[in-house]
């Protein structure tokens, strides 16, 4: 019969089973894969995490300043299409998914209040997406964009005169519309602020165009300008409903600080990109008159 070994002996071996089950504990709550203890108790080895899967290839999309969520949804279309015959599979992307993904908005720098249209909130700018990307997240980093560039701009000036941020969101969206020379849009801010001072109707036609979906190409017609939708500025006085479309930060700034002029009318200068402006009817009336507007 073979001897015993001396106790010292026996209880040396157990620590060194008790450490090395220890180790493989710890490797375990760490979250990390660990080769099996074999009974004779060697060290156990830890094998290093799989590397994470590299991203799949991504895809860009480019919202303009200025665009409605109808183009938007169009531009989805149009980029999910190029997307998904490039990489010959489909993407989630999709016109559909993107218009009901962006129907309401809860946008967290405007209280967390749920709007049931998110026209003016869908922040035009360059976003990166994946063929897994859905229209859910992109309408979130819309939205997050947004929140970031509007908490940059200061609304005091607006508050004074009693406009509300909704106020000067959409008030940013008819600049984005009307303004096609950067140096004019706080001269339009300062002539619709004017004209909600004096109670005038705005007369912007992009509002009527809007709410009408009339195509920018399309003259206006009689029956449209007396039309009692609630986007008609001709007709109505005050601001529209909502947005007319979704502003850049520099539209959103200069309905926040519009110059301080005393215009109450502009229109545009035949064959240029410019606006004549003017505080009097009578300046106003002679242009219309000179270049071919009556």
């Amino acid at each position: 019969m073979a001897s015993r070994r001396p106790l010292s002996s026996r209880i040396r071996r157990r620590r060194i089973a008790a450490l090395l089950a220890g180790t493989a504990v710890l490797a375990v709550a760490a979250g990390v894969s660990v080769v099996a203890v074999r009974r004779h108790q060697r060290p156990a080895r830890v094998l290093a995490p799989a590397p994470a899967q590299a991203p799949g290839r991504q895809f860009r999309i480019v919202f303009p300043e200025g665009f409605t969520r109808a183009q938007m949804g169009v531009r989805v279309r149009d980029v999910a299409r190029i997307a998904a015959r490039e990489r010959r599979a489909p993407v989630d992307l999709s016109e559909d998914t993107y218009l009901r993904a962006s129907q309401t908005a809860r946008v967290p720098c405007f209280g967390g209040k749920l709007y049931r249209d998110s026209e003016g909130f869908l922040f035009p700018a360059t976003y990166d997406f994946l063929a897994e990307t859905s229209s859910r997240a992109l309408v979130g980093d819309q939205l997050q964009a947004f929140c970031e560039r509007w908490r940059t701009v200061n609304l005091a000036y607006a508050r004074s005169r009693n406009l509300t941020a909704y106020d000067i969101l959409i008030i940013a969206s008819m600049i984005e519309r009307e303004a096609a020379v950067a140096s004019e849009r706080r001269l339009i801010a300062a002539v619709i602020y004017n004209r909600l001072r004096d109670g005038m109707q705005l007369g912007i036609d992009a509002t009527l165009r809007y709410g009408l979906h009339i195509p920018p190409a399309d003259a206006i017609t009689v029956s449209e300008l007396e039309s009692d939708n609630p986007y008609n500025t001709r007709r109505f006085r005050g601001l529209p409903p909502t947005p007319i479309a979704n502003p850049g930060l520099a539209s959103i700034e200069a309905a926040a600080h519009p110059a301080p002029v005393d215009y109450l009318y502009y229109a545009l200068k035949p064959g240029t990109r410019r606006h004549f402006f003017t505080a009097s009817v009578t300046a106003f009336d002679q242009f219309l008159v000179s270049h071919g507007y009556k």
